[in-house]
């Protein structure tokens, strides 16, 4: 498990790093005032960027366990490992609720 978790951080900086250079080249392959010979040059260089840099590339993962679905954003916890922290009072704010 902990090897996705690696590979789900290595992604993350990968995306980090290339953040600039990728919007700039998006906005140079959008904007129409341009010629489409550099736009075209530009949509080559985004093609050619690694696929890691994408933000669609991104998925969520537990950092506890690395487990992929039931996430929550907020802990980067899968649901399991957050009921755990939570019953155990290791995340401040959280209570079980009783109504």
């Amino acid at each position: 498990m902990r090897s996705r978790v690696l590979r789900d951080i290595k992604a993350r900086q990968c995306l980090a790093d290339n953040e600039l250079s990728r919007q700039a080249y998006r906005y140079i392959t959008r904007n129409e005032t341009l010629p489409a010979r550099v736009r075209h040059q530009a949509q080559l260089a985004l093609n050619a960027m690694p696929k890691q840099s994408s933000p669609s590339f991104i998925a969520n993962r537990c950092v506890a366990t690395g487990h992929g679905s039931g996430v929550l954003r907020e802990f980067k916890l899968c649901r399991f490992q957050f009921r755990l922290k939570a019953l155990n009072g290791e995340l401040p704010g959280v209570k079980k609720s009783s109504w």
